[in-house]
């Protein structure tokens, strides 16, 4: 089930805010979690064990952890820590990774070794970082250790961002487990942002989504330089409103039920540096490798050397996270290698030169990343590359690319203009000048209405469209 679906708008989720807000408070966390458990069912019947299995893991681990440093036994305590972390990953790695190491020892040795064609558990990758950071963050003594283990459930399983972020460490939300306390202003807000995503994924994202389907597959003669440009920016579009846009929601929905989740996203193409687009982009990934990888490894406390190193390390990671196969590993390659010249000549340089100069090395760079990004086969996506620089034999332009920037200019400004900052600006400035409180709540209910009414009637004729991180 997707946040995006007509079955999770009309049933799920309204059957699941009726039962949480007419049970007792000391119940809530219990609906949410068998809630939780029902909505990963739908997609994933089977794997709801895995869950469960995390789950319960996890929460004997932390209980272990908190005991051996009460009673001072710091061996053990690692130990603990230790042994969470390998059941984790070796799940995360059997199940997600399994065939690439086969197909790849089966490359090079000209052995035949049959591939286990496991169904990715949906979510794997975002679940699995969340459950090693409790464990982490308590020998840290950076969170309590939580002895309810239906709490706990609802932390791992928290249906909102279960599926795809943003990832939410235990230590930003352990409080609220316990003492959260819903109001109708947070209610509100919550609908509010949810709408916001709903219209990213399916009015914008969707939307591009088809421009870029149609240029993917393109070959010479109908693919031509422009086509090749204009495919990888429908698809950086794409992958924003679609990942942005669930991210809005599932802080919607996050704030629906009480909860307060950090911030996913921050117009992350407005950016004058690939450093900059980091801070932006998926900002949870980006600050769970830096606190229990990059910092642990010494940061940049330590020499040149080392520092690089580190850069190296969790560039590689964050490429292999994001899914088995080589191409997501030479994106991580790529991204920290420009880290890297950034950090240590760029970027000084990059501070000096024009705005407008700086952002375009920018978007430059990051859609040369999501030409690699876009295509499991690395050799379609260098060969993708070599097209965007007419190294294939290309037409710089022709009708049929004239005809698809025409057919799609509007939606383009549109897009462009919705990635940007400005429309939020343009709103703060309106209801800043005419905004009283009754004005400004009448707007937000007109949005919120017409990007509803519109997003289901486009729904109704739609065909299914998952989350393209839902993969990861």
């Amino acid at each position: 089930m997707v946040f995006s679906s007509l079955p999770f708008l009309f049933r799920y989720l309204p059957v699941v805010l009726l039962l949480y807000f007419i049970a007792p408070r000391t119940f809530r966390n219990f609906i949410l979690f068998i809630a939780s458990l029902v909505f990963y069912a739908w997609g994933e019947p089977i794997y709801v064990c895995l869950m469960i299995f995390s789950t319960v893991v996890d929460y004997i681990h932390g209980r272990l952890v908190h005991r051996f440093k009460e009673e001072g036994k710091i061996g053990k305590a690692k130990c603990a820590v230790a042994s969470s972390m390998v059941i984790n990953l070796a799940l995360l790695g059997f199940f997600k990774y399994s065939d690439f190491i086969i197909g790849n020892i089966n490359g090079l040795t000209g052995s035949s070794i049959p591939l286990l064609n496991l169904a990715l558990p949906i979510g794997i990758s975002f679940y699995t970082f969340q459950t090693m950071s409790y464990t982490i963050d308590i020998y840290r003594g950076e969170a309590e250790v939580q002895k309810n283990i239906i709490s706990f459930g609802a932390y791992v399983a928290l249906f909102p961002q279960l599926i795809a972020g943003p990832i939410v460490q235990y230590k930003t939300i352990a409080k609220q487990l316990q003492e959260r306390r819903e109001s109708f202003d947070q209610f509100s807000y919550g609908v509010l942002r949810f709408m916001i995503g709903l219209g990213k994924k399916v009015l914008l994202a969707n939307s591009i989504g088809i421009l870029w389907d149609q240029l993917s597959v393109m070959t010479a003669p109908n693919l031509t330089v422009v086509g090749a440009w204009l495919g990888v920016t429908a698809f950086a579009f794409q992958i924003y409103f679609d990942f942005s846009g669930y991210s809005d929601m599932a802080i919607g929905l996050g704030s629906m039920f009480g909860f307060t989740f950090l911030e996913n996203f921050n117009y992350p193409y407005m950016s004058k540096s690939i450093t900059e687009f980091w801070r932006r982009w998926h900002i949870s990934l980006g600050s769970w490798f830096r606190d229990y990888v990059y910092i642990p490894l010494g940061g940049n406390r330590c020499g040149l050397g080392k520092q690089i190193r580190n850069i190296a390390v969790v560039w590689l990671l964050t490429g292999i996270w994001h899914g088995a196969s080589w191409n997501f590993i030479a994106w991580g390659v790529y991204f920290g290698v420009l880290l890297v010249i950034e950090k240590f000549y760029l970027l000084k340089w990059l501070k000096k030169l024009p705005a407008f100069v700086s952002h375009i090395y920018a978007i430059f760079f990051v859609w040369i990343g999501w030409a690699i990004f876009a295509f499991d086969d690395l050799g379609r996506g260098i060969d993708y590359i070599r097209s965007m620089f007419g190294l294939n034999g290309l037409a710089v332009i022709n009708t049929q690319t004239c005809y698809l920037l025409l057919n799609y200019a509007v939606i383009l400004v549109i897009i462009i203009f919705a990635c940007t900052e400005y429309p939020k600006r343009l709103a703060i400035k309106l209801f800043g000048k005419y905004g009283e409180k009754q004005i400004t709540a009448w707007a937000q209910g007109v949005f919120i209405v017409a990007v509803f009414i519109i997003s289901v009637a486009y729904l109704v004729d739609a065909s299914y469209n998952p989350f393209l991180y839902f993969r990861f």
